[in-house]
């Protein structure tokens, strides 16, 4: 009966997630167009760089402090693991399928990048609020699980548009280096092909025999090549890296505000001003949590708005498909409660049931929305990642409630 309760408790947020996706949807349809594409566009932009940084600074400022930030170091090594992790099943899905080039990128991207923000943060403050939830008072239950799943959102977006990022932008290069290729190497009907020699078999023994005396003299100079030492290799790749790495996307506005709510929350002099009822700037701090409070519906229903392109279907593998649902809702679930039973066996991580519950539960998300606007930018791949959004969200509410229940049983008997 614990157990149905769980299950109950669990399945309440996911459902909420449901309706307000499913508005999303209703509203982007072309004959209603309230949510169009142009729309959502703006919105994304709002959210992109108002809402979110608020939401992420504001609660962060709140809860995080010296002590809470050396008992929370393991989840950026937690979200770390889930990526490396991801990427190892992603590889081995993408040697079982053999996908087209441009589309390597986006499979490892789906296997490694969960949504690590906007499901944390609408999921993990509902549960606090259920009756049958095992952490606590709703409200304290509510402040922790607001800073942990902002915290989780910004380690995670650094993750994202720092590898994930490259790796599309890599595998679509590719392909389109592949299609150019095939295209040049494929004969037109314009193109005449010469079989006959340009020179008969004996004039081109002429010619071999007689082509030292109108060759010109030729003194070799021996080159010096500047010798490179090692610290000098390492500086070069060094340069290279950076020089790759996209550092506006990677500092990007929710990143800015986890940076202004942690200096907020870990200096005294500055968190006595804007932290509390007393605080003389407090009114700094509640008008961005008003302006945090409108992230996640309208996360949400953005969402919902996207994953209607994929109802128009591509000619993605059905396999592909299947195999990032298989990596992401059983495997990666799976993996994560033996790297939480091991880290808390060797006193990683604190015995804190709210805590294990966010780091199991970054382990079964669906891909991170934010995929698609990488394919959107590069142009590859944006039919094919439509429908993997739709089809791994679809079944993403059956596995979130499934696992957000055994979860909560778990931590609550560590």
């Amino acid at each position: 009966m614990e157990l149905l309760q769980l299950f109950v408790t669990a399945s309440i947020p996911v459902l909420k997630v449901l309706l307000i996706t499913a508005l999303g949807s209703y509203l982007a349809l072309d004959r209603v167009d309230i949510l169009g594409e142009v729309t959502r566009k703006n919105l994304n932009t709002v959210v992109f760089y108002v809402f979110s940084p608020a939401l992420v600074g504001s609660n962060l400022a709140k809860t995080i402090t010296y002590q809470s930030m050396v008992k929370m170091w393991f989840m950026p090594v937690n979200i770390l693991i889930t990526f490396i992790i991801g990427s190892v099943l992603g590889w081995i899905l993408i040697q079982l399928t053999r996908p087209p080039a441009h589309l390597r990128g986006l499979v490892l991207g789906c296997c490694a990048a969960g949504n690590l923000g906007n499901l944390l943060l609408i999921i993990v403050p509902a549960v606090c609020k259920e009756k049958g939830s095992p952490f606590g008072a709703p409200d304290v239950c509510h402040t922790y699980a607001m800073a942990y799943a902002s915290l989780s959102m910004a380690i995670g977006a650094v993750y994202l548009w720092s590898y994930v990022y490259n790796i599309v932008r890599i595998s679509s290069t590719r392909g389109t280096q592949d299609s150019n290729q095939s295209a040049e190497r494929s004969p037109t009907s314009d193109q005449v092909s010469c079989t006959e020699p340009l020179l008969s078999s004996k004039e081109y023994v002429i010619v071999e025999e007689n082509g030292d005396q109108y060759s010109l003299p030729y003194t070799a100079v021996p080159e010096e090549k500047p010798k490179v030492t090692t610290s000098g290799k390492l500086k070069q790749r060094i340069v290279m890296v950076f020089e790759k790495i996209n550092l506006k996307t990677i500092f990007a506005p929710s990143t800015i505000g986890a940076i202004v709510g942690f200096a907020i929350g870990v200096i005294p002099q500055i968190r006595k001003l804007l932290i509390g009822d007393g605080a003389p700037l407090r009114v700094i701090q509640d008008t961005a949590y008003l302006l945090g409070d409108g992230a996640i519906p309208a996360l949400t229903l953005i969402i919902g708005g996207n994953l209607l392109k994929g109802l128009r279907g591509s000619g993605i593998q059905k396999s592909l498909v299947v195999g990032i649902i298989v990596v992401r809702y059983v495997a990666l679930p799976l993996i994560g409660i033996l790297v939480i039973k091991g880290a808390l066996k060797f006193g990683l991580v604190h015995s804190d049931p709210l805590y294990l519950f966010v780091l199991l539960l970054q382990f079964s998300l669906p891909p991170a929305m934010n995929i698609g606007t990488m394919t959107q930018l590069f142009g590859a791949g944006e039919n094919e990642c439509s429908v993997i959004m739709l089809w791994t969200y679809a079944f993403a509410s059956l596995s979130l409630t499934f696992w957000s229940a055994a979860f909560m049983w778990i931590v609550t008997r560590l």
